[in-house]
């Protein structure tokens, strides 16, 4: 897809900052420091809109990106961060569950998952949930130019057990240094939209 106009349109910290709008969204849900700030930059052609940083954390709502007036990427505070006070997790849990339980503008959401490590319990959970919920998900693979081919092929044999994917079920390699990966993941976000 070409990306010829993006803004953010929202930040939200609660279920009253919502956006109301028809446009169909797609979430984005991960660890902290996943990458999933650099996978939300290379797909809409932009180097800073989704903010990246070195400390894990930093998404604190959720993030409204409007897309050519067409469609949304929201992006979704990280999960799994130790240095995050249990108060500030569990302020943003009901509003990241209302979100993806009861949004009916979503249409599907990428699950990110770092492809040189096991799946995290934390990542297991959050595939669960989804898939409990029968939200449209597409598991993305980060990071994959870290890994060599042969050993990419055997994490994501990893990835796919540990969350109990199915073969039909989409897992993609995606590295936002080299942009491998970018038009499977436009591709599914189409067919999700």
């Amino acid at each position: 897809m070409k990306v010829k106009q993006v803004e953010l349109k929202a930040a939200a910290y609660n279920v009253k900052d919502f956006p109301e709008w028809d446009l169909p969204e797609i979430s984005f849900i991960g660890r902290s420091n996943v990458g999933k700030s650099s996978l939300l930059n290379n797909l809409i052609g932009r180097k800073n809109l989704a903010r990246t940083s070195s400390t894990p954390g930093k998404t604190r709502g959720l993030y409204f990106y409007l897309i050519n007036d067409k469609l949304c990427f929201v992006d979704l505070p990280g999960y799994g961060y130790a240095k995050v006070s249990k108060k500030e997790r569990e302020r943003w849990a009901p509003i990241i569950e209302d979100y993806l339980g009861d949004r009916l503008n979503l249409h599907g959401c990428i699950h990110l998952i770092d492809s040189r490590h096991e799946p995290t319990e934390d990542d297991k959970l959050m595939s669960d949930w989804l898939r409990a919920h029968t939200i449209a998900t597409v598991t993305v693979a980060t990071k994959a130019d870290k890994l060599s081919r042969g050993a990419l092929l055997r994490q994501l044999a990893v990835i796919r057990k540990k969350l109990g994917l199915f073969d039909v079920d989409q897992l993609l390699p995606f590295s936002a240094r080299t942009g491998s990966g970018r038009d499977e993941i436009w591709q599914s976000i189409k067919a999700l939209v």
